[in-house]
């Protein structure tokens, strides 16, 4: 690629660069004739090429204009001092004729060899321009394509990565969908064959014993749900209905929920008035209080009460579920949200679960310190529909 030129470089106008020319072609064969007379040469007219060399410079450096001044000026100077009778513009000898001629011929003919030279080197410098803005054009134009290709490149292997998460999502919902429905399948029928056969009033009592597998079936139940509820929230595969709750009828149905199961348990549910709608999926959240409740009345020795609040914050609205059990020991608040861990029972995954399912509806779930008196507590935000 041709150099640029500094952009710092300065020129001289072309109509000043035109005057010095001009100026140097008076001065330059004056000040030579100076030169001459003072040396006092024997014979100055044997120097003539001297004023050729001045004439070529000139034609070179600044066009044919100039170059046929100092020819001219030579050519009268070199008349009037240097050929008898000096002094005078007349000429005597026709052989000094013919010399000036033949003089301002070849000074004529070396500034227009020099002119032509000049504008060639000038072509030149204008072709080197257009070629170095050529090249620069070229230059960008190589950049632009080839960020324009890297940006389609990267684009294509977006839209790749796109299809695949869209496919990976697609099997993994398969996936699910059939799990769930292999699993859950024999466990209902297991279930609901146990149940009708210990409901026969004419079942033996020594097979009614055997036959006591419900329970059994229903935890196994639980497990498998659960277990599928970790790996869609680990798989980000949790579907959400996210709209308008009001967070007092979700506690009212998750603790008539727990009261039905557990009927000696007692639940005491305090709303406060101001609570606010939050944005959350009504399955979802009943799922997350029901996992509180269910861990508070596993740990909580009977007879004892589970209390559930709801009340607003700075955000939304909170939730707290708090028992009278030995709460969680200090070796295990820090991990007490990780998978499979537990204190004494239980599966170990049901707080995770809380925990998932509520960062995914846009919420926060923490264990704060208890009070005198009460064992676990738990709480969760969400956010004001």
């Amino acid at each position: 690629m041709i150099p640029t030129m500094d952009p710092r470089t300065r020129t001289l106008p072309r109509s000043a660069l035109q005057v010095a020319a001009y100026a140097a072609a008076i001065v330059a064969p004056s000040a030579l004739t100076l030169v001459l007379v003072g040396v006092n040469f024997d014979n100055p007219r044997d120097y003539a090429f001297l004023y050729l060399s001045i004439v070529a410079i000139l034609g070179v450096a600044s066009g044919i204009g100039p170059a046929l001044v100092a020819a001219a000026l030579s050519t009268v100077l070199v008349d009037y001092l240097f050929v008898p009778p000096k002094h005078t513009l007349s000429i005597a000898n026709t052989e000094d004729v013919v010399n000036l001629l033949v003089f301002f011929g070849a000074a004529g003919l070396v500034g227009t060899l020099g002119s032509r030279r000049r504008n060639a080197q000038l072509r030149s410098q204008a072709l080197a321009g257009e070629l170095q803005r050529a090249n620069i054009d070229l230059a960008r134009l190589n950049r632009e394509q080839a960020e324009a290709a890297e940006v389609a490149a990267r684009l294509a292997e977006r839209d790749r990565q796109v299809q695949l998460l869209e496919e990976t999502d697609r099997v993994r919902h398969e996936f699910f969908a059939n799990v769930s429905h292999e699993l859950r399948t024999p466990l209902g029928g297991i279930l609901t064959g146990a149940t009708a056969v210990l409901g026969r009033d004419d079942l033996q009592t020594s097979l009614r014993a055997e036959l006591e597998v419900a329970a059994a079936a229903r935890r196994l139940a639980r497990l498998v749900s659960d277990m599928l509820d970790m790996a869609r929230i680990e798989g980000g595969a949790i579907d959400l209905q996210l709209d308008g709750v009001d967070l007092g009828d979700a506690v009212d149905a998750a603790a008539g929920r727990l009261r039905r199961a557990s009927p000696r348990r007692r639940v005491e549910v305090r709303i406060s008035p101001d609570t606010p709608e939050v944005r959350a999926d009504w399955d979802r959240l009943g799922q997350v209080i029901d996992n509180l409740l269910a861990n508070a009345d596993h740990f909580a020795p009977p007879g004892t009460a589970i209390t559930v609040s709801a009340g607003p914050d700075a955000t939304g609205a909170v939730v707290r579920v708090v028992d009278a059990g030995p709460g969680v020991p200090a070796e295990l608040r820090e991990r007490i949200f990780e998978r499979f861990v537990r204190g004494t029972g239980g599966t170990g995954l049901g707080l995770p679960i809380v925990l998932g399912l509520v960062t995914a509806q846009g919420g926060q779930v923490w264990l704060e310190d208890p009070a005198p008196g009460e064992g676990g507590r738990f709480a969760f935000s969400l956010p004001r529909a």
